[in-house]
């Protein structure tokens, strides 16, 4: 009976489009959902987990479904429907060596089409945008295929691996998220709206944290506020009016010498009760910390230290310099600063006037340059030197990628600003 027949070849395309959705589906659900799912008691979810760990057993069982259901809608809608079809041409007065091919013609083009859409392209469709949801309600099913089919699929498996091996893709897959990814699944957020701008920067400053050595975040020792207990009064008393910072190192004789740190705001109101003698009484220790260390590892010091604050020191024990949450702050928050003036100000030519001291990594993404893969330098100064090899005169300038980089103020033997111009031969469209 003609209905009949369509309905196995119609039911025939749906089983194909269900084990193409859940193909899709096990392939492109993100392991980290899954789990999650999984720890709220989903059955389902820990099947497909289970499944994606084999995924070359899942994909035999997926392909050995698809071939056969294939092969049995052709064969079936080739023997029937086209010999029906066959059959009400030549009722018509069609000659048969017309009819015939004409029939099987039309018959396979619209199964084949049927095929693709909804046995292929809608269903795929479905579990690609949905793919942890349709997942966890096909793995079961899917794990079935795979048992029923068992001797199949592993050989189907073996074959597989054996082909990849000669391909020189013999290794396993790396199933872990690179920060790549991360930062590309945050862009997309950000463009669908489901994350504000700001809070994307932020996100990529934190990861950013993680790769930056705790040197590219710290206040460089010529910048670090001590006293001297042996200093005269007046200049204890200078030193604590004039601090620039919230805390007050407090050495013998040389910075190298710490004996701990106050805060500034008590030391003030202990000058204004009892003098300079009260404010020793405020002095309390802090750890110092190897300038090696991540940034990222920096934290927990400086929730186990009393003021907040860590001393960065070097292989000999000299300090090179502080960290404090404020530190941390600033390399998350771009826009707090402590002084005035912003590290990088576009100026109204299209160039940049950059600080020596911005981060040289935050430098790289603005300006889309490439650094190597293992500089040493953390600034916008360091790169200056790491670049002339020496340190340079006002005026004095290089090339690195599309930019010209011009230093422009030189403090002593620190590189204080340069501009970055980029080449107008060079000049990429937006």
């Amino acid at each position: 009976m003609l209905i009949v027949e369509l309905a196995i070849v119609v039911g025939l395309i749906f089983l194909n489009g269900l084990l193409a959705m859940s193909e899709l589906a096990l392939v492109s659900a993100k392991r980290p959902l899954l789990e999650q799912m999984s720890r709220d008691g989903s059955r389902g979810a820990r099947v497909a987990l289970e499944l994606t760990r084999e995924p070359g057993r899942m994909l035999s069982a997926v392909q050995i479904g698809i071939t056969l259901v294939g092969i049995v809608a052709g064969a079936f809608s080739g023997a029937t429907i086209a010999g029906r079809a066959d059959a009400w041409l030549e009722s018509h007065g069609m000659p048969t060596r017309f009819a015939e091919p004409l029939a099987f013609a039309v018959v396979i083009v619209t199964i084949t089409y049927l095929s693709v859409v909804l046995g292929e392209l809608v269903p795929k469709q479905v579990g690609l945008r949905n793919a942890e949801r349709v997942a966890v309600l096909v793995a079961r099913p899917m794990q079935l295929v795979a048992s029923a089919a068992g001797p199949v699929v592993s050989l189907l498996d073996v074959s597989a691996r054996l082909g990849l091996s000669l391909l020189g893709q013999s290794g396993q897959r790396d199933t872990g998220v690179t920060d790549a990814e991360i930062r590309t699944m945050i862009e997309e957020a950000e463009r669908t709206g489901l994350v504000e701008p700001e809070e994307r920067s932020m996100i990529s400053r934190v990861m950013r944290l993680g790769d930056r050595p705790v040197r590219a975040i710290m206040t460089p020792r010529p910048d670090v506020d001590w006293i001297d207990p042996d200093d005269g009064e007046a200049e204890v008393r200078d030193a604590i009016r004039s601090a620039r910072h919230g805390r007050l190192l407090v050495a013998h004789g040389d910075i190298d010498e710490i004996v701990g740190a106050i805060p500034v705001r008590a030391a003030l109101v202990a000058l204004m009760d009892g003098g300079v003698g009260s404010i020793w009484t405020l002095v309390q220790k802090v750890p110092a910390v190897s300038d090696r260390l991540a940034a990222i590892d920096v934290v927990e010091q400086l929730r186990q230290s009393p003021l907040n604050l860590v001393v960065v020191v070097d292989e000999h024990g000299s300090v090179e310099g502080i960290v404090t949450e404020g530190d941390i702050l600033k390399a998350v928050v771009a826009d707090i600063e402590e002084e005035d003036e912003p590290h990088v100000t576009e100026r109204d030519d299209g160039s940049l006037l950059i600080d020596g001291s911005c981060p040289i990594d935050e430098i790289a993404e603005r300006l889309g340059i490439a650094l190597p893969p293992n500089h040493s330098y953390h600034t916008a100064a360091g790169f200056v030197l790491d670049r002339m090899k020496r340190l340079p005169r006002i005026g004095e300038s290089f090339s690195h990628g599309l930019w010209r980089f011009e230093i422009v103020d030189i403090d002593g033997a620190r590189i204080d600003k340069l501009i970055a111009t980029q080449h107008p031969t060079l000049h990429r469209s937006v």
